[in-house]
């Protein structure tokens, strides 16, 4: 593959635009019979008995797909039983994937973690730099050439951007997930149950709208509350909401008819609704819409959107959820919008908790693959980047560190470049879920280094300009500065930091001679040129050595900023040290949110930035590492069942489009009934 040609994603890629960072799904039925139980491993020893599976190298590289469909992966059965899990503890959707019970957590609770390990990336180029690649090239090298206990946990992608522009994220060349196919189109289904939550979720928003609209306090307490068998009884979640507004009564004909309306009328201001169905396809003409125009529902029409289905608020409390009854809470705690006196609404309040949940309940299952080598990879959730935290979940991080072992490596990826990504994985997803992280791979190449020095704009689908393809150690050392910034950052927080140059058939020994020099002056703890987009683990030998080196630091891991500080001054402190600004300017509808959100008792909820992600600053021109700038919050937003707050820095896409020529012009089968065209 030419690599002076640049394409939406790149061969050693799989990050795209920020409104395309996340988007893949669909779903099958389990098949039980399909596959025999794992042997139950008795060993003692913590090694796991792992066959690793041999590449064939090609040169010139095929295609992804070609690569991922020339490998016979084993069945997933035999991956289950060298991890040592039960068989009650698997279900299997094929002979290729299954789910994985979160009971493993509780037969290994007294079982050390292993080391952890974030993939993160300098502010990249719009196509990327090939951090989803970079982890499964470094966990094939640490278990299939070191020997080594080395689990993958990734997001699972979007169908959307698979058809639309960016294409497969299951890593690239000879590293990565398979089946690819599998990975990218269905799954387990886990995206469409969280459409089928989220929209049901909406459609109680409209219809209790509605009805309160059109009944009086008595009767619409009578339908809540109906009679049934000369029997009134207060469902369980209604109790809830008793308890909630101080009513301590049991007895639905003892309520006092200011209780009944009080209970009844949840009274929701349209123009406070910040929940929006979702679709995994993008579809520009759904940005903006107009429902309730039939006529049963006439003087009910208002104007709303669809967001593409990774954007739900269901996803991003999928990630963070730590357990069943966690994630139950958390859908609780939703708030979809505010009464006209000025208080929140929540999922809990329209009775609707629950069935998210029945709805959820396979899905909080994450789901085991393996990588082209044979290694174990955990797949689950997958949120956006800018209006979420754009990391995996938290418990298959929790599953895979106790089935690694304390001397065994859990390697995971943080979405967009270190600034956000990063950011958010330490201040949100590990004070969610208690863990320390003990490495960060931070991924730069020589295109992008060039870029932040000053070279020519990168566009998808143009050729690379002469400076990208050819040695100039100058732009590099000035691209170099975000490099810096970013190692920087990553100090901040008290974790070492190993620089992964993900090489380029173009990169000159010079050049990436510079970069390591560059990165040891910054800070790195080390730096290691990799090729396993090429190569595969056998490619990544020297970041996995390194990587294990930095795992034997000691940890001084630590927050950014204290949860108890106010919004603006959260909002400050990530401006100031990880962007580099000078400082914050909000808008006026910014502190009227704040003010909002510290009055509703969310002021201590961590802050979840939503910039581009294409420069440090909020201008995504500005490349380098810029400084002295004020950054601009115009917006800021809730997320309150998933636990963070979200400021807006420009506008920010929740439903991409598709282009002139989408990806689904190549994507077919073949005679023999074989994906073909995915990339």
């Amino acid at each position: 593959m030419s690599q002076c040609v640049l394409r939406s994603r790149c061969h050693c890629s799989n990050a795209g635009p920020a409104v395309y960072a996340f988007l893949r799904s669909s779903s099958t039925t389990p098949v039980h019979h399909q596959v025999p139980r794992p042997a139950e491993n008795t060993q003692s020893d913590t090694t796991w008995q792992m066959r690793p599976l041999p590449l064939n190298l090609l040169q010139p590289v095929p295609s992804d797909l070609e690569i991922a469909q020339a490998q016979e992966p084993k069945d997933i059965s035999e991956v289950a039983s060298e991890l040592g899990l039960h068989h009650k503890e698997i279900d299997y959707y094929g002979r290729k994937k299954a789910k994985v019970s979160l009971d493993v957590l509780e037969r290994y609770q007294d079982e050390p973690d292993g080391k952890y390990v974030l993939v993160a990336g300098i502010t990249p180029t719009p196509l990327g730099e090939g951090k989803s690649t970079t982890v499964m090239g470094l966990v094939q090298s640490l278990g299939a050439h070191l020997g080594e206990n080395a689990f993958a946990c990734i997001r699972q992608p979007s169908q959307g951007p698979t058809f639309g522009i960016k294409g497969g994220a299951a890593g690239g060349g000879y590293s990565q997930v398979i089946p690819m196919e599998e990975f990218n189109l269905h799954l387990t289904g886990d995206i469409h149950a969280i459409t089928a939550a989220n929209n049901l979720l909406a459609a109680a928003i409209d219809a209790r709208m509605l009805h309160e609209k059109s009944q009086s306090d008595k009767a619409l307490y009578s339908r809540l509350v109906p009679n049934v068998n000369g029997k009134r009884a207060f469902s369980k979640i209604q109790l809830r909401r008793l308890e909630k507004l101080g009513i301590s009564k049991t007895d639905p004909d003892s309520l006092t008819p200011e209780e009944a309306a009080r209970f009844a009328r949840l009274d929701i201001d349209p123009d406070t609704i910040t929940w929006q169905r979702v679709v995994d396809t993008n579809d520009r003409f759904l940005r903006g819409i107009m429902v309730g125009v039939g006529p049963k529902e006439k003087g009910a029409s208002r104007e709303t959107q669809f967001d593409i289905a990774v954007a739900s608020e269901i996803m991003a409390i999928l990630a963070l959820t730590t357990n069943l009854a966690d994630m139950k809470e958390r859908f609780a705690r939703i708030v979809v919008a505010s009464s006209r006196a000025g208080e929140p609404v929540t999922a809990e309040d329209l009775g609707v908790s629950g069935a998210l949940t029945v709805l959820m309940k396979d899905a909080i299952r994450p789901n085991l693959m393996q990588t082209l080598e044979g290694t174990p990879a955990l797949v689950h959730a997958g949120p956006f980047a800018n209006i979420a935290h754009g990391n995996s979940s938290i418990v298959a991080d929790r599953i895979a560190l106790k089935l690694a072992g304390a001397d065994g490596y859990v390697v995971t990826e943080a979405g967009f470049g270190a600034d956000i990504g990063m950011e958010k994985f330490f201040n949100i997803k590990c004070r969610a879920s208690g863990l320390v992280p003990n490495c960060v791979v931070l991924v730069a190449t020589v295109r992008a280094l060039k870029m932040h020095g000053g070279g020519p704009k990168v566009v998808a689908g143009n050729p690379l300009p002469r400076e990208y393809i050819e040695e100039n150690i100058d732009l590099v050392r000035r691209g170099c500065s975000n490099l810096k910034k970013q190692i920087e950052n990553a100090g901040k927080f008290g974790v070492p930091v190993v620089v992964c140059v993900n090489q380029f058939k173009s990169d000159t020994p010079a050049e990436l001679a510079a970069i390591r020099e560059e990165a040891m002056a910054g800070g790195a703890f080390d730096a290691a040129v990799s090729n396993h987009w090429s190569k595969g683990g056998a490619g990544a030998v020297d970041l996995a050595y390194a990587v294990r080196t930095a795992c034997e630091q000691p940890s001084n891991f630590r927050y950014l900023y204290d949860l108890e500080a106010d919004i603006p001054s959260k909002i400050e402190t990530i401006a100031r040290e990880i962007y580099g600004a000078a400082g914050i300017e909000l808008s006026d509808l910014a502190r009227e949110k704040i003010e909002r959100y510290e009055r509703q008792g969310f002021g201590n909820l961590p802050i979840c930035m939503a910039k581009t992600h294409l420069s440090l600053s909020h201008d995504p021109e500005r490349k380098g590492a810029p400084s002295g700038f004020t950054l601009p919050i115009r917006d800021i937003r809730a997320s309150v069942g998933a636990g963070f707050l979200y400021p807006l820095v420009g506008t920010m896409s929740t439903m991409p489009g598709l282009p002139t020529r989408p990806c689904f012009y190549d994507i077919d089968l073949d005679d023999k009934g074989n994906v073909v065209g995915l990339f």
